[in-house]
């Protein structure tokens, strides 16, 4: 019986033990040394990639960001503020209506599929607003000029990046409405187009809040 009781407190103890050193090593320790090696090495990744204006965050490089006018009375949805550059649709889940703490779109895509009566309405429809909006007085967009991006949310529909061609489709309705030069808004895509990652994955891409930040801080605008 004593055997018995001594053997069970003994094994007791030694998980008890177990589960302290285990506790203190992969509870403790090793996230410690995760997030310190985080910080060190990929200091901007492990903070959401921020991208700061004026001394202020902003945003992050890695989620999209609407640039909109504010609602009218008897307005659903917001009209596009037309100075700026615009991302490409969010059509996605929809918004937040859980946590409204947060005014937050929810991740995710349409699901529709490519004959989809939906999704064509929203592809023609789209298009016919990026053709009406981008065109000025000397500048006509033609249908052929409109890219996919710039009518088709992304599979996050978060995306916070657009091809060059949609941005230099976007150029001369910025510049019209920023009374700028087109050729130095021109320049300003050109330095904020980023190519391939290592040379050979994904595709050409542009970030639009690092763009419109840029875009900012040429009109002085606040």
């Amino acid at each position: 019986m004593n055997n018995s009781v001594t053997n069970t407190a003994r094994l007791l103890g030694a998980g008890l033990r177990a589960l302290l050193v285990l506790t203190v090593l992969c509870g403790v320790l090793y996230p410690l040394a995760v997030t310190g090696a985080a910080q060190v090495l990929f200091h901007d990744q492990a903070n959401g990639s921020e991208v700061k204006a004026d001394g202020e965050v902003v945003g992050s490089e890695l989620i999209g960001q609407r640039y909109d006018l504010p609602l009218k009375k008897g307005q659903e949805t917001a009209s596009p503020d037309l100075k700026w550059f615009q991302p490409r649709p969010s059509n996605g889940l929809g918004e937040n209506t859980v946590n409204t703490q947060y005014k937050l779109l929810l991740s995710g895509a349409t699901n529709l599929s490519g004959d989809n009566k939906d999704l064509i309405r929203q592809v023609k429809d789209a298009k016919a607003a990026v053709i009406k909006d981008n065109s000025t007085a000397d500048h006509r967009v033609k249908p052929s000029d409109v890219p996919a991006d710039a009518v088709t949310s992304s599979g996050s529909g978060l995306d916070p990046h657009i091809s060059p061609a949609y941005a230099d489709l976007q150029v001369h309705r910025v510049a019209a409405k920023n009374h700028l030069d087109v050729r130095q808004v021109q320049k300003l895509v050109d330095a904020h187009t980023d190519g391939r990652t290592l040379g050979f994955i994904g595709e050409p891409r542009v970030n639009v809040l690092k763009l419109n930040i840029a875009l900012k801080d040429l009109t002085g605008t606040s």
